[in-house]
């Protein structure tokens, strides 16, 4: 091989090599926000998730799911929250109800929750109805809150409205994860 043909060879390798290294680092650039660990990856404003049941000696098996979010684009509006609840309770006796619901309005700080939604099924006659929920995460120990402890906040309940979260999980239930917002002001100059 001559000189000139070497040099050719490997000029054609280096400017290959050029891109496919410019390729592969303007694919991580244009995936930016949702690749998988990338540094800059966007979390989600706000969520609550998971399930658990209440404590109740007298044999009640009331347990709450929660699958609520707050995008990030929607940080700062808290009413824009998506997602779903269910909750059921079955009584010692074996009576039931039920109800699930969509999400409008997810509040979070620290590890404290506050969601409410509209019931959209349910055997209980309360379909339509808004309903508020709060949640505290504190392991495997959660505890959770409820709207309908006062009747009267219950028939006019605006959004992101509850109670404190009183109620203890079953021993081992609590699976709750909140994901703590972080309102982001405009800064005076």
């Amino acid at each position: 091989m001559t000189r000139i043909a070497h040099t050719r060879t490997r000029l054609a390798a280096i400017a290959a090599a050029l891109l496919i290294t410019a390729s592969a680092a303007g694919s991580a650039a244009a995936l930016g926000d949702s690749a998988p660990g990338s540094a800059r990856q966007q979390r989600e404003a706000a969520a609550l998730t998971g399930t658990a049941k209440l404590y109740r000696p007298a044999g009640d098996d009331i347990t709450f799911t929660f699958d609520a979010h707050l995008a990030a684009k929607d940080n700062m509006h808290p009413d824009r929250a998506y997602g779903t609840f269910r909750f059921r309770h079955v009584f010692p006796n074996g009576t039931s109800g039920w109800a699930e619901g969509s999400v409008d309005c997810l509040l979070t700080g620290g590890k404290v929750a506050v969601v409410t939604g509209v019931i959209t099924a349910t055997d209980i006659g309360i379909k339509g109805r808004r309903v508020g929920m709060s949640v505290h995460d504190l392991g495997r120990h959660d505890r959770l809150g409820y709207s309908w402890v006062n009747k009267e906040a219950e028939e006019h309940l605006p959004p992101c409205v509850s109670s404190a979260p009183f109620e203890k999980v079953e021993a081992g239930t609590g699976d709750f994860t909140v994901l703590p917002w972080h309102p982001e002001y405009e800064q005076k100059s």
